[in-house]
């Protein structure tokens, strides 16, 4: 148990250091998409085993982490793994996920990496094959790696015949072995265009890093084989599309946001929400009569009159985030919640209960 007791010390004092809170997010302008389509929290993964609707060449579990919510998904060295579930990837998407790496000091992060490989290939047999030196046509290949004091990151990307068109590597604090083992990566792609965020840090920003005309298939998670040392990832978030929120609040007088993310089971809201809020913010700031009600939305885990209770006190957390950080009148904020009285999508599947832990702006 030496790795639960050491990654437990440490992250301890890495939420100590690095207490992020929304003045730290204050460019951040990632916003996540308006449909999740795919998200795997590996609720339903027994501890110990690899997840059923992936696909793998070689060994991983899922694992529990002392001090981290839920459970994370261990990618051990030379393997090659992907949610099968995920068949297309949209021409406009954007995808999230917590990444940690284990800061015990025999591991060696230095040359062992973590290739997320955007790809056009849907066989299996060939994804299995893709390595740091025979990435396949039009591939996009986004590298992560820890290190002591800092981390570091390449991107590589490959045209339809498989050379090399962009290579190039770049450092971050965000995502080290002594100080901080574990970041929140956000990828946002925008037709060729490509930005990446550790954390609230913008640290790629590509206008052709896709080929243009490619139909992008999957996402792998590819670790090299010259190292030691698991990587360890969850909630992992998958959405379609951009909002438009100025349009569907002026003209349509409605718009639903996923975006808006609170901790488990609390009004808290999560520093990396401050994309979308700031958005909504702008437009209420542009015009000044507008009026809105802010209704929370909860999926149906749990017992119905607590998630009554959780999706008025999130709406009212969502108010004072307005009023306090980008000074919005009160007076023109009202708030309710409906908990899971009022289901967009079934609460059947993990991306159905994504889209059901919403919230709602009005037009008053």
């Amino acid at each position: 148990m030496k790795y639960y007791s050491l990654f437990t010390l440490l992250s301890f004092v890495a939420s100590l250091s690095f207490a992020q809170d929304f003045k730290t997010y204050s460019k951040f302008d990632f916003i996540s998409g308006e449909k999740v389509v795919a998200f795997e929290d590996f609720a339903q993964a027994a501890i110990g085993d690899f997840p059923v609707k992936w696909n793998s060449n070689g060994s991983g579990e899922i694992v529990k982490i002392e001090g981290k919510e839920g459970k994370w998904l261990q990618l051990n060295d030379a393997t090659i793994s992907f949610p099968d579930f995920i068949k297309n990837l949209p021409e406009n998407f954007t995808m999230e996920f917590n990444l940690a790496a284990n800061p015990d000091p025999t591991y060696k992060y230095t040359l062992h990496q973590l290739n997320v490989v955007f790809t056009p290939e849907n066989d299996p047999a060939k994804i299995f094959r893709l390595n740091n030196s025979s990435f396949g046509a039009s591939n996009v290949v986004l590298m992560l790696y820890p290190n002591k004091s800092k981390g570091y990151s390449s991107l590589n990307t490959f045209d339809a015949s498989r050379k090399p068109v962009i290579r190039n590597t770049t450092d971050t604090d965000k995502f080290s072995l002594s100080l901080k083992p574990t970041v929140k990566i956000s990828i946002w792609r925008q037709k060729t265009r490509l930005r990446v965020y550790f954390d609230e840090q913008k640290l790629w920003d590509i206008p052709m890093a896709f080929e243009e005309g490619a139909a992008y298939k999957k996402v792998v998670f590819a670790v090299q084989s010259f190292g030691k040392g698991p990587y360890y990832l969850s909630e992992i978030r998958l959405a379609e599309g951009a909002p438009d929120t100025r349009n569907k609040l002026m003209t349509e007088g409605k718009f639903i946001t996923t975006g808006i993310l609170f901790d488990s089971n609390s009004d808290k809201i999560k520093p990396e929400s401050y994309g979308i809020l700031k958005q909504i913010a702008a437009v209420l700031q542009e015009n000044p009569t507008l009026k809105v009600r802010i209704i929370g939305h909860t999926d149906s885990e749990g017992e119905e009159a607590e998630n009554l209770d959780l999706s008025k006190r999130r709406a009212a957390s969502v108010k004072a985030n307005l009023t306090g950080e980008f000074g919005i009148e009160s007076d023109r904020l009202q708030t309710d919640g409906k908990g899971e009285t009022q289901p967009i999508t079934p609460n059947t599947t993990p991306e159905g209960k994504a889209n059901n832990r919403r919230v709602e702006f009005i037009k008053m």
